[in-house]
């Protein structure tokens, strides 16, 4: 590889460090964002919707039944036209994508049609609900039914994991591909040793993870006691710091050597473990189904699979700072700009503009602590300066090139041509082929075993002269006998030779 731009974009200590700075920047962004400390009830756009329906506000009676009903078929219908309409149809013949070829891909894309369903079915049943009248207290919306405080410790420990997973799996790769043979010689030979590469990830998984989560629970360690308010943020820095987030996820992704098309080797060892796939067998039911399933998800999409998720609390945080009101989430601005946030969930139901004041709260006092409800509300080193939309959403800039990027690497350069489609369905046929025995394959060409295997013998002198077997001289030319072309006349020229050559030589 010559060193241009791609070199060093795509070089692996550029890699290691996106993947690190990733995990950093969600731990800085968590301790500084005024949200974290909210104790009022978290609100998340169709994540929240689909939360909602499926776990919390239930009338009672038979309105739960009708809920799990709508719930079940939202999931149903969602894994089904996730599959065959979003992935086969949209992705793979209408947009032609190489990243979704055969079945690449069809898992994450089915948890995401199972997200829109979901919220879809969430409206109908609302609907339900508003004719029935008088239950406006369950109709499901963005609020989730926590505190703002718990969902976005819960949301903290998932980006840690995620992202440390990332983190590993490109550190990962880095140590076993030999692309950059300049590049981390011994290391490599360290990390193949054995299984050093096994041992390191999960003891470093539960040391590291333990401590993570027992500071994000606990508030064992305070940010704002530890930085002393040294360059505090304010509701436009953590919005580009938020924004910047998201670039760096994409970046993750358009680093990889097989972007945009990912058309090598998927197959990447999962952290922790020997294999690069994980495949479980469905039940085989002869009445439903005619062939074996499998669930197979490689090690690139299993990685992959967890950036977009990240993406999607990421994406959350960019909202709360673009759109960040101190009163909305029980906060005032006090001296200096600083945020204060009301701890009393109880008075928090009766707050008002007026009560919810540095003036109203210094002035006054608590009648069960004999203090004033300032000194028990927390402080915040974190500002709010009152900046305008237009100037917050300039954070989304950088993020919206990186999409814009994304999207026309994807679209120019990870597409099959019009001449090509149909390809990508080629390995997808072996498979299917080498699944079946000799006796079902005959059965459906319309065969007998013995003209199966004289097909078989001869299949690379009918169709292409130069494919000889190796045992044939350089002189040779294989003519089929008539009594074989006849036996075989069922099987199309047309078709590929392939289809009919052993799975792993075709990949070869």
């Amino acid at each position: 590889m010559g060193k241009d731009f791609r070199y060093y974009f795509q070089h692996p200590w550029s890699r290691i460090v996106i993947a690190y700075l990733v995990t950093f920047f969600n731990f800085l962004i968590f301790a500084e964002d005024p949200v974290s400390h909210s104790q009022t009830e978290a609100n998340v756009i169709v994540v929240g919707n689909c939360f909602s329906f499926i776990m919390t506000k239930y009338p009672g009676g038979a309105w739960n039944f009708l809920k799990v009903l709508l719930w079940l078929i939202a999931i149903i219908v969602g894994l089904v036209a996730g599959k065959f309409l979003f992935h086969q149809r949209l992705f793979g013949q209408l947009l032609r994508l190489k990243v979704f070829r055969d079945d690449h891909g069809s898992w994450m894309t089915m948890f995401f049609s199972t997200i829109l369903f979901l919220f879809i079915f969430s409206h109908i049943y609302n609907l339900c609900l508003l004719m029935a009248g008088n239950m406006s207290p369950y109709i499901i919306n963005e609020y989730m039914g926590i505190r703002n405080e718990s969902f976005m410790k819960v949301a903290a420990v998932g980006t840690w994991m995620g992202d440390f997973v990332t983190a590993w799996m490109v550190t990962d790769m880095m140590l076993q591909d030999s692309q950059y043979p300049d590049w981390g010689k011994s290391a490599r030979a360290f990390w193949r040793r054995g299984n050093i590469r096994i041992i390191l990830f999960w003891t470093v998984l539960f040391s590291l993870t333990s401590v993570v989560v027992l500071v994000i629970t606990t508030d064992w360690i305070s940010w704002d006691k530890l930085n002393r308010g040294f360059l505090p943020s304010d509701e436009v820095s953590r919005a580009f710091l938020a924004s910047f987030i998201l670039v760096f996820d994409l970046l993750i992704v358009m680093q990889d050597w097989e972007f945009p098309h990912f058309m090598g080797d998927v197959d990447v060892n999962l952290p922790g473990l020997h294999t690069s796939h994980m495949q479980f067998k469905l039940p085989q039911f002869q009445r439903i189904f005619k062939e074996e399933y499998h669930i197979h998800i490689t090690g690139k999409w299993f990685n992959y699979g967890i950036i977009f998720l990240v993406l999607i609390l990421d994406l959350n945080m960019w909202k709360n700072q673009i759109f960040y009101n101190p009163s909305a989430y029980g906060q005032y601005i006090g001296p200096g700009q600083k945020i204060y946030t009301v701890e009393d969930a109880e008075s928090l139901q009766y707050l008002n503009q007026t009560m919810l004041s540095w003036e109203w709260r210094s002035n006054n006092t608590d009648p069960y602590t004999n203090r004033s409800y300032v000194e028990g509300d927390m402080f915040l080193h974190s500002r709010f300066v009152g900046a305008s939309l237009n100037v917050k959403c300039l954070a989304f800039i950088p993020s919206l090139l990186a999409f814009v990027l994304f999207g026309f690497f994807i679209s120019f350069f990870g597409r099959f041509h019009k001449s090509e489609q149909g390809m990508e369905n080629k390995d997808k046929s072996y498979k299917r082929i080498n699944k079946k025995s000799p006796s079902e394959h005959s059965k459906e060409m319309g065969m007998t075993i013995e003209n199966l295997q004289a097909v078989v013998e001869e299949p690379l002198c009918l169709h292409d002269p130069t494919l000889v077997n190796a045992r044939t001289t350089k002189d040779e030319v294989c003519y089929p006998s008539s009594t074989e072309l006849d036996n075989s006349s069922s099987l199309s020229r047309s078709e590929p030779v392939a289809d009919i050559v052993p799975y792993e030589e075709a990949n070869s």
